[in-house]
């Protein structure tokens, strides 16, 4: 039986002998290719060459591609594990032709992979074509030794491929695999018939051959593309259940090797029904997060972070299926390694990186699970007792917000319990927290009634260069506060990308007026004024921007494109930005990782930064189109939206970009880099805050002055001031040593002088002792019992304004006298609660005046449990 890497091996090695370049898995994040949350084809590393805007150097390719299928169309994640084929990581073996073979190769050479190679059972293998290709269909007979009759033709939902609404597309070739009646799993359905394209697991689909002919235009009809292209893919994991006689892709060695681990790790069998699926989850979404992970992805709360968190804590949710109340995740890493790691060396190599990542998460999200499946047990408790079937979208939508608990992962525990989730009024509550945070944040809260000075008013942006222009006044905008100016040109940048709009003035006839924001609205750059004086009139008019505060703001912006630069050369290519705001002041950039940054690490960030800096690098821009950008390397940030034409920033051999904002001509003019803060502002985002510039040697300035004065106070030059206030911590601890062994003593001189009363049942002791901590009325209590052998000791404090209870009961009176029921009535008295263990118990209370109140409750509680009358002991 071939195993899974010998079959990858012989598939890559018969295409290599016809001519194909062997090409490597292109990662699972498409850098650059904002559109993609995770790479989900083969052919997405091509789509340049199928879109006509790249080329490669070679006709033919093949390679094993990684790729996670989770969202959109592909969204499968809810089958994961409850069947045995759904996957939301799988391997897609392809094989490329550009504009070279065609059809009759591409048939001939999947044919004698299958048959001649892996020997596949001629007599079991069928193929389908699209209705309309009659080419295939004939050389499907005409290049193999299929009969006619196995070779079907079917309609587009089955046999047509398209990338998108327009762009390349074609007919498409499909080879099925009849695996017997046996395997049928829908012959209990009334009316079934088996058949390819049948919907049972009897004939499955092996290898789909699409033939790229065409270009779909946006009236829908179709032309002849001037070249022609092949691209196929062929599920690893499905040839390799077949190719090795199992019964499930998750039988396979690859997987088989993951459950075994699992099994150790739970100390629970694959073997036994109920552990079947979670197993197979755990076994799935593991390998999705570690490549993932491996390939710089993290988990968050947007985009492909908030998908791998959804991976993880559907996950997690099965461990405790397996009875792993904490993180164990992690723990698998190794052995998905040792399965995986010779065929992807990227994964070996971050190894360490994905199973602390994963820790991570899972600890995070273990903190809530806990509760959050308290209350979804809460709430099926209700519907059961109302007789109802659906879980109201606000409860789904707490689950959600509060306890981190996905959509699918809600329903998923609902169906267990044969429960329906009220989908559409959690959307409700979604939308509405989000038009919420929306409407904070909108550009003016009151309506703005326009009046167009032209037909269909737009501004060009032209401060790219200058920071004045003249500009023709198109359209005025009011509402309660502002006006609102449009006009054909200026040099205000609006605030976009993070960085803050530029600030200035705008002059007409006389006139200066005070620009108080700047935004973009459609093709509209509108310029917020106060709403003084007479309404703005048509006319041109003189914008003059703060040339000072916006080149402040490019400092800082210039500044962001080093630190993240240097964030990726400290931490690693994981490092990716998550958000940022560039100011005239300072800087904020958010950026992916999972662990806070050590203060090593910070350093060499900074100084790496201010290395540049130093090195006075040109800062270059660049408009061309956007396909042009990522050729050349521009990094595009996921979540962003570019339009046809981009705009390229590049810092030397140190950044590129795609960026808008302002920036510097060379990095000298930064002057001085300065990291001021860094911590965490979601579970795997961190934040960065800086200054540059003046405001970064001011701060110099102010450290300067601040250890000057330091010095004088501490009597010493600045060199010696860590030796002298380690000296001066020692002497302070010295001082506090010795001022807590005074109060000590006199603490236990205050205790020994309690008077012990004697009761038929026991002793008893009882005191109030002002001023005495927590932990000294414990001590105080400890000394008592050792004095009565056998008593009960009350003490009450009034420290810090607030009452203080303690009660300790000897071991052979915690029968008669518990000290955890005896400390609620004595607290309840002052207002207090509290509670213990049956020998000693503490509380507080909110009533001072009480406090004699509850220590006699006390005394009267004890002589009436050891056998004596009402009477009060309190000093």
């Amino acid at each position: 039986m071939p195993t899974a890497n010998e079959i990858r091996r012989e598939f890559l090695e018969f295409f290599r002998s016809k001519g194909h370049t062997i090409v490597p898995s292109s990662s699972l994040i498409p850098w650059d290719d904002p559109t993609l949350i995770f790479t989900n084809a083969g052919m997405n590393q091509f789509k340049d060459v199928f879109l006509g805007t790249g080329t490669r150097p070679y006709k033919r390719a093949a390679d094993s591609q990684k790729c996670i299928r989770v969202s959109g169309k592909h969204n499968d994640l809810e089958e994961v594990g409850h069947d045995t084929y759904h996957h939301t990581f799988f391997e897609m073996l392809g094989n490329w032709s550009f504009g070279d073979y065609y059809k009759r190769e591409a048939i001939a050479w999947a044919w004698a992979l299958l048959t001649e190679v892996w020997r596949l059972p001629k007599d079991k293998l069928y193929a389908t074509v699209h209705h309309t290709d009659d080419e295939a269909a004939r050389l499907w007979v005409e290049v193999t030794d299929l009969p006619a009759e196995r070779v079907l033709r079917f309609g587009d939902k089955e046999n047509f491929w398209e990338m998108g609404e327009t762009g390349p597309c074609g007919p498409c070739t499909e080879i099925h695999i009849d695996l017997g009646p046996e395997r049928c799993d829908k012959a209990h359905i009334p009316g079934h018939r088996c058949g390819v394209n049948g919907g049972c697991a009897r004939f499955i689909e092996l290898w789909n051959l699409v033939f790229i002919q065409y270009n779909r235009r946006a009236d829908g009809s179709l032309e002849e593309l001037p070249a022609k292209h092949v691209d196929t893919g062929m599920g690893f994991e499905r040839i390799c259940a077949v190719l090795q006689g199992v019964g499930s892709n998750y039988e396979i060695d690859l997987f088989a090797h993951l459950i075994r681990a699992i099994e150790e790790t739970t100390d629970r069998s694959y073997r036994e029904p109920e552990n079947r699926v979670a197993m197979r989850v755990v076994a799935d979404h593991l390998r999705a997060l570690s490549f993932a992970i491996a390939d710089g992805a993290l988990p968050g709360n947007e985009g492909r972070g908030y998908v791998l968190r959804r991976i993880l804590r559907r996950a997690a949710r099965y461990g405790r299926k397996l009875g792993q109340e904490g993180p164990f995740i992690y723990r698998l890493v190794p052995a998905l390694v040792e399965a995986m790691g010779e065929a992807y060396p990227e994964l070996a190599g971050r190894a360490s990186h994905c199973a602390a990542v994963i820790r991570a998460e899972e600890e995070s999200f273990g903190r809530t699970l806990d509760k959050g499946i308290a209350l979804f047990e809460e709430i099926a408790s209700r519907l059961a007792t109302r007789r109802e079937k659906t879980i109201p979208g606000e409860e789904v939508f707490k689950l959600y917000d509060t306890y981190g608990f996905p959509l699918d992962l809600t329903r998923l525990m609902a169906a267990e319990k044969g429960l329906l989730v009220d989908t559409e009024g959690f959307e409700r509550c979604l939308a509405e927290q989000r038009e919420r945070a929306r409407a904070a944040s909108r550009f003016g809260q009151a309506e703005i009634v326009w009046r167009d000075l032209v037909p269909e008013p737009k501004s060009t942006f032209v401060g790219y260069g200058r920071t004045q222009e003249h500009a023709r006044l198109q359209a005025v905008g009011e509402d309660n506060d502002h006006y609102y100016l449009v006009f054909d040109r200026t040099p205000f940048y609006a605030e976009a990308g993070g960085q803050v709009a530029d600030a200035g003035r705008l002059e007409v006839a006389g006139r200066s007026i005070e620009v108080q924001d700047v935004r973009r609205l459609g093709e509209r750059i509108v310029h917020a004024v106060a709403k003084e004086g007479d309404p703005p009139t048509a006319g041109e008019w003189r914008l003059v921007v703060d040339a000072k505060r916006r080149l402040m703001t490019a400092a800082n912006h210039t500044a962001t494109h080093l630190l993240h630069a240097a964030l990726r050369r400290v931490l690693g290519e994981h490092a990716r930005q998550a958000g940022s705001l560039v100011a005239p002041d300072r800087l904020r950039f958010d950026f992916t990782h999972f662990e806070r940054v050590t203060g090593e690490e910070l350093r060499e960030i900074e100084r790496l930064v201010n290395v540049w800096v130093g090195e006075a690098i040109p800062v270059e821009t660049a408009e061309m189109a956007y396909d042009e950008a990522v050729k050349v390397g521009a990094m595009a940030l996921f979540g962003e939206k570019y339009g046809e034409r981009v705009r390229v920033v590049k810092i030397g051999e140190v950044s590129k970009e795609l960026c808008g904002g302002t920036h510097l001509a060379n990095t000298a003019q930064i002057r001085y880099f300065r990291i001021v803060a860094e911590g965490g502002v979601a579970t795997g985002v961190r934040r960065i805050e800086a200054v540059t510039n003046e405001a970064a040697l001011r701060l110099v300035e102010k450290e300067r002055a601040l250890l000057d004065e330091t010095a004088a106070l501490l009597k010493t030059d600045r060199e010696n001031i860590p030796d002298r206030v380690t000296a001066l911590l020692e002497e302070l601890e010295g001082l506090r040593r010795a001022a807590a062994e005074a109060e000590r003593k006199e603490a236990k001189g205050k205790v020994e002088e309690i008077p012990l009363y004697t009761l038929p049942g026991g002793k008893y002791a009882v005191a109030r002792l002002d001023g005495f901590s927590m932990e000294r009325l414990r001590e105080a209590a400890d000394r008592l019992r050792e004095k009565m052998h056998s008593g009960v000791a009350i003490l009450g404090s009034l420290t810090d304004g607030k009452p203080l209870f303690v009660v300790g009961v000897t071991g052979d009176l915690a029968g008669k006298v518990k000290a955890g029921e005896l400390i609620k009535q004595v607290a309840a008295v002052a207002g207090g609660s509290g509670g213990g263990r049956p020998d000693f118990a503490q509380a507080g209370g909110k009533d001072p005046e009480k406090i004699d109140a509850a220590l006699q409750k006390g005394v009267e509680l004890v002589r009436e449990a050891l056998g004596g009358g009402p009477r009060s002991g309190i000093r």
